[in-house]
């Protein structure tokens, strides 16, 4: 029972703390100057998913855990993917929600399934023994980094109109917020996610052994959904005011991520 409501501790904390984590991220971004640039939609996806990060960082270097790690992060994108199921229930119109959305999110969606596919084949690979690596790292794995930056940059050059249309209209949407209390803020939300996200694989772990249950399940079904907390709660805040692209970009966002 204990495990359990540690579990719901660590959604509590990743949950509130990630939803601010992203808006100061946003409002540090707008501050700075740094929103009409690929810098700054990658500061903003990275915010949602620093849980993601945090969690696989912490299972594979303290919990050695590394299948809640794996699981988690392809579980998450499964969850995002999920979330839109969901949004388009909630998405009261004559049309549906993806008739709405932009053209630009295909995209995004399929630079995102293309970094999951190849994820997929770098996991057979190198269950099947032909994997290359360099010390104890796989040499996919920069790969997978450098796909990452492209495709950002790629999405960013293919929505720069739209995106600095929204930066020029939104340039005062916290004005009684200054950058320095941004940054506190950012930090402060940060830390409590690094807490909780270190924590939440040695609470999975037990959970695992406890229930006997394999840890790739546990990585796949409870931290992944502990650990997209935030980009519920982003999504869902985005759907409510009307801004349908920012709440599918924010899930598609992360999920290159």
């Amino acid at each position: 029972m204990l495990l359990w409501l540690q579990l719901l501790l660590c959604l509590a904390v990743i949950g509130y703390a990630g939803y601010f984590l992203s808006r100061y991220g946003d409002i540090i971004a707008e501050k700075s100057g740094v929103s009409a640039s690929w810098v700054g939609l990658i500061l903003l996806s990275t915010a949602t998913s620093l849980p993601e990060l945090v969690t696989g960082i912490s299972a594979v270097t303290f919990a050695d855990a590394p299948n809640i790690a794996v699981g988690d992060v392809l579980g998450s994108t499964v969850f995002n993917l999920a979330i839109l199921v969901v949004l388009d229930a909630l998405y009261r119109r004559e049309e549906t929600l993806y008739s709405r959305a932009a053209q630009g999110h295909i995209l995004s969606a399929a630079l995102g399934a293309m970094l999951i596919a190849f994820a997929g084949f770098s996991l057979l690979l190198d269950h099947a023994g032909m994997s290359p690596v360099f010390g104890h790292v796989g040499l996919y794995s920069p790969f997978i980094l450098l796909v990452y930056l492209v495709a950002m940059r790629a999405v960013y050059s293919y929505e720069r109109r739209t995106l600095s249309e929204f930066v020029e209209a939104s340039a005062e949407r916290y004005p009684g917020i200054t950058l320095r209390s941004a940054v506190k803020g950012y930090a402060q939300a940060a830390l409590a996610v690094v807490i909780a996200g270190s924590w939440l694989p040695f609470v999975a772990k037990d959970i695992s052994d406890m229930m006997d249950w394999g840890q790739s399940f546990v990585g796949t079904l409870l931290v992944a959904a502990v650990t997209s907390a935030p980009e519920v709660a982003v999504t869902i805040s985005a759907l409510r005011i009307g801004a349908l692209d920012m709440a599918i970009a924010n899930l598609l966002g992360s999920n290159l991520f």
